[in-house]
């Protein structure tokens, strides 16, 4: 469940700028993160494509580049594009359900910390003006993009044409999926060839419009 409390108070329109600097100067969390805060995201204000994420991992910590590790490779090979265009924040926003490395536990990453939604997620939003597609990896961005659906995440993916075409949900791009994707093969099949002709026409790829998978 997403927590979607009160954050911290922040001044009535602050410009993005301002907010970015307080976003990555920020300690709510500190006493929880076994490696410190290192607010990890990206954000323009004409960006086009959220990618909605769980939260960086150690080598995303280390680098304080978001994705940039081979589940990143992954999905720029889902999506169809370089490294340039992934990490153009004048196109693509990376926003995590939790900015910093949330530690492991016995089987895998810890889940999101809840202060970045509850405190940082609405404002940041708000500054996407021209988005057109949101992209919710995993069950945690799912549960905030997608709110009240009470189905797995096998469930909510296949379902995906539900949500045609200003969001997709994904699995997790990791390595640890890989089972998944080989025990779900219309995912390569069907959704990511759509994905990619969404992804292409949104940043201006192809000049037709695809408003149906």
């Amino acid at each position: 469940m997403v927590d979607r409390g009160a954050g911290p108070s922040l001044p009535p329109h602050l410009p993005l700028a301002g907010l970015l600097a307080e976003v990555r100067g920020c300690t709510l969390c500190a006493d929880h993160l076994p490696l410190g805060p290192r607010p990890v995201l990206q954000l323009g204000a004409r960006a086009r494509i959220l990618i909605a994420a769980q939260a960086p991992g150690r080598k995303v910590h280390q680098t304080g580049l978001p994705f940039n590790d081979p589940s990143g490779d992954r999905l720029r090979t889902w999506l169809g594009i370089s490294r340039e265009v992934f990490y153009d924040p004048g196109q693509v926003a990376i926003l995590a359900m939790g900015f910093c490395y949330p530690g492991t536990g016995r089987s895998g990453d810890l889940p999101p910390r809840p202060e970045c939604a509850r405190g940082w997620r609405g404002p940041l939003l708000a500054h996407l003006h021209g988005l057109q597609l949101t992209l919710a990896i995993g069950q945690y961005a799912q549960a905030y993009h997608l709110p009240g659906r009470a189905t797995s995440l096998t469930e909510t993916v296949r379902a995906w044409r539900q949500f045609w075409p200003a969001l997709v949900p994904l699995p997790h791009p990791s390595p640890r999926n890989n089972l998944w994707l080989k025990r779900n093969p219309w995912f390569a099949e069907e959704l990511l060839p759509a994905l990619r002709a969404r992804v292409a026409e949104v940043l201006g790829a192809t000049g037709g419009e695809k408003n149906s998978p």
